[in-house]
């Protein structure tokens, strides 16, 4: 699994170099989590939703790990007439539902699946993917909210505590720590576990399938903006910065990985 999330990780930053597209350190703090999901957890009836649009490319890599877009296409992100967006487009892609990128959204969407896969006692578990800033949403509470009612426990949300968003750390500009969010969706009334958002194994053992549970998981994954670009590690330019050719040659130097 170490290697395949250390190839994911190159293959990211090499489409960002070559397109100079941005939000890769979005991009790099969740690529773990979708290649578990994709490579370990993910089964023929279960959906996934990437609530934080921008970070499009780990969501595009993760389906061309398991083979769902090839080479060719994966080559064409954020080019001309691609079907890969810089924000995930609907309609292209089949493993995408939703197009994504207004932030705030995804859950709402997800919740909405779940509750019909409910409803039509279809077997299989919704996934969404959300970034820590979203929380600043208040239609992502008003799904937060419809889901424990409804008592979704087919719903996992998986929240990339990266600690920044556009303007400036989660904290300085919501209060919107670690901590904190997981007492607030307590309050709430689901259930709430936390974990090394790069460890493969924690994040394995938390995702893998639960019986009999009826209300909403969220696991607050901690993260690294930036994992694995020494020059963005962390950083708030990650979210909008281009790799340079010799930022690009030091990252994937530092993985271990060929160009």
């Amino acid at each position: 699994m170490n290697d395949l999330i250390r190839t994911a990780r190159s293959k990211v930053m090499e489409l960002h170099y070559k397109t100079k597209a941005g939000h890769l350190g979005g991009s790099l703090s969740c690529i773990d989590a979708l290649v578990v999901l994709y490579t370990s957890i993910l089964e023929k009836e279960d959906v996934f939703v990437l609530s934080k649009g921008h970070s499009a490319s780990a969501l595009y890599v993760a389906l061309w790990l398991v083979g769902h877009i090839d080479d060719k296409i994966l080559d064409t992100y954020c080019m001309d007439a691609t079907k890969l967006g810089g924000h995930p487009p609907v309609n292209t892609i089949s493993e995408i539902l939703f197009g994504s990128g207004s932030l705030g959204h995804g859950l709402s969407l997800a919740s909405g699946v779940a509750l019909g896969k409910k409803i039509n006692r279809q077997g299989g578990r919704v996934f969404c993917l959300c970034s820590d800033g979203e929380f600043q949403e208040g239609s992502i509470w008003e799904a937060v909210i419809f889901s424990v009612h409804n008592q979704l426990g087919n719903l996992c949300v998986l929240v990339d505590c990266n600690g920044w968003q556009g303007f400036g750390s989660t904290v300085e500009v919501a209060s919107m720590h670690l901590g904190g969010l997981a007492s607030r969706l307590q309050s709430f009334g689901v259930s709430v576990d936390q974990c090394d958002g790069h460890n493969w194994g924690e994040l394995l053992k938390r995702l893998n399938r639960t019986q009999g549970q009826t209300i909403p998981q969220v696991l607050l994954m901690q993260t690294c903006k930036g994992k694995g670009a020494p020059c963005f590690e962390g950083q708030l330019v990650s979210h909008y910065a281009k790799l340079t050719e010799e930022q690009f040659n030091e990252a994937v130097s530092s993985l271990g990985c060929c160009e």
